[in-house]
């Protein structure tokens, strides 16, 4: 099986994979006079930018490129090189008269005008243009044989990049998975904690009613109640464990789902991290104080994890 035909099967084999954005691959081969190289590295980007570095006269090829890497890869900057060679073939060195001739000239009448030693021959010969190293002709047929090589080279290394994202991909939902099963834990533990029982929150506020009473004679016990009973309901964190726990629910059913969920689950990173914030703005008990920094913290780097995911 060709490499790029197993490219495509392992596409089809494997639609839930996770993969990250980060990968490498090399492949080498050769057509007729031609030898080639094709090496690809792949970092973290937002989509998909293709950055091609190839030889003066192989633009041809381009296109075909881009197509097959669209067709496997959806997130990451790629960066791809290909060298090529004809070591069989033996440059030809030739001078060139019409620059020489100018070039002679103009040194004769610089020499009537500038008292100086006459110029060398290896200096002569090393102003641009006067020699020239250009490559033996190449026929259209054998041209285009290359070309098809190159292309089936890079689909080749592009199935070996996408084998090292995938296999980092890996890893990262596992990663992903212990982060979530922490953001859940933590979830929980604000569930059960002490200070949020309705009894806990009745004494803590009756206690704060009786010291202002206390205080001062002005106040009015029934507005004060009322008053108590409104910070109560703003204090509630109920909303924000509710969303907290749908969010992480979403979040494990796209890691298993897998694909190129890299972006929801960013956009859920960013969900998590606002119910986080709003849960330590509103409480009122240290231990939930203590449980929403660390819930801060889980979710933190949950999210540095899902920057590296495609």
């Amino acid at each position: 099986m060709s490499a790029e035909a197993s490219l495509r099967a392992n596409t089809r084999s494997a639609p839930t994979a996770l993969s990250s954005m980060t990968g490498f691959a090399r492949c080498n081969g050769a057509s007729g006079q031609y030898a080639f190289s094709w090496e690809i590295k792949s970092v973290n980007a937002k989509g998909l930018d293709l950055r091609l570095r190839v030889p003066q006269g192989w633009d041809a090829i381009e296109q075909a490129v881009r197509a097959k890497a669209g067709e496997v890869l959806a997130r990451g900057t790629v960066y791809a090189t290909l060298t090529v060679e004809r070591p069989a073939v033996q440059p030809i060195v030739r001078v060139n008269d019409q620059v020489l001739s100018a070039v002679l000239t103009t040194l004769e009448g610089l020499s009537e005008r500038i008292q100086a030693e006459p110029p060398r021959l290896d200096g002569i010969l090393a102003i641009k243009g006067v020699v020239e190293v250009i490559e033996a002709d190449e026929s259209e047929n054998d041209r285009a044989a290359a070309e098809a090589a190159v292309v089936t080279g890079f689909a080749s290394a592009l199935a070996d990049l996408t084998a090292m994202r995938r296999h980092e991909g890996e890893a990262l939902g596992r990663v992903l998975a212990q982060r979530l099963a922490d953001i859940a834990a933590l979830a929980e533990r604000a569930e059960t904690a002490p200070g949020r029982k309705p009894e806990a929150v009745r004494e803590r506020l009756a206690r704060q009613v009786a010291l202002l009473l206390e205080a001062s004679e002005r106040f009015d016990p029934d507005r004060l109640h009322q008053e108590a009973i409104l910070i109560a309901a703003k204090a509630d964190v109920r909303e924000e464990l509710d969303r907290l726990h749908a969010h992480v629910a979403q979040a494990n059913q796209l890691v298993k789902k897998g694909g190129a969920i890299g972006r929801r689950l960013d956009f859920l990173a960013q969900e998590l991290n606002r119910e986080a914030n709003t849960l330590c703005a509103k409480a009122n008990d240290i231990e939930l104080s203590t449980i929403g920094l660390e819930l801060k913290s889980a979710v933190e780097q949950f999210r540095e994890q899902v920057q590296n995911l495609e």
